[in-house]
């Protein structure tokens, strides 16, 4: 890897790009949930909602952990001619590829509160927290390595970044970018739009 041109996109960017769309949902879906007395009552489905929200978080952290690992500490350096990603590029892939179970996952949430109120939603938001705890986990890890974690993008969009279609990461330095570590929005007067060849 490293040699010729090819399209990359960054590894936190894509770990994060679910996590707000499953937060605030969730959120939603379990404050609808809560208003809704359901089969179970509403005191037990707040507290199997929040027993689900910790499994889900902390799933959905720890899933893949050591995949990530493995691939951060074997990458190899970006070459000359890769084509660096912009972050708005990827997160608009990313929701074009995903609007429908994104939507499903929101009804199923509140569907579900009819059974058990609020749980549904909980579990949602659990799993965009664990994500965010993720992208914010290699965020660090860039920040030790001072570089920055790329995946090929047609690799990452089968089956996303740490998927078995993904054969190993690229790195570049922390100037090629307009996110930081972690892959949260940078800061206008930092951020610089990547280009072919600035790596």
């Amino acid at each position: 890897m490293g040699r010729g041109a090819v399209a990359l996109a960054r590894v936190a960017v894509l770990v994060r790009a679910p996590a707000g769309w499953l937060w605030w949902p969730g959120v939603l879906a379990a404050g609808a949930g809560a208003l809704v007395p359901g089969l179970t009552g509403r005191r037990i489905g707040v507290y199997a909602g929040a027993a689900l929200f910790v499994v889900a978080a902390y799933g959905v952290f720890a899933v893949r952990r050591k995949r990530y690992a493995h691939l951060a500490k074997a990458a190899s350096r970006a070459g000359k001619s890769a084509i660096l990603q912009d972050r708005a590029v990827t997160l608009r892939v990313w929701r074009r590829a995903h609007r429908w179970w994104l939507l499903l996952a929101f009804l199923a949430a509140v569907g579900s509160s009819f059974a058990l109120p609020a749980a549904g939603g909980m579990l949602l938001a659990g799993a965009g927290l664990g994500l965010w705890a993720k992208a914010l986990w290699l965020g660090r890890w860039e920040r030790d390595h001072d570089a920055l974690l790329w995946v090929r993008t047609e690799a990452a969009v089968r089956g996303g970044p740490a998927g078995k279609d993904v054969r190993g990461y690229l790195t570049t330095g922390v100037a090629a970018k307009d996110a930081r570590p972690g892959g949260a929005k940078a800061s206008r007067a930092k951020a610089s739009r990547p280009k072919a060849g600035k790596v």
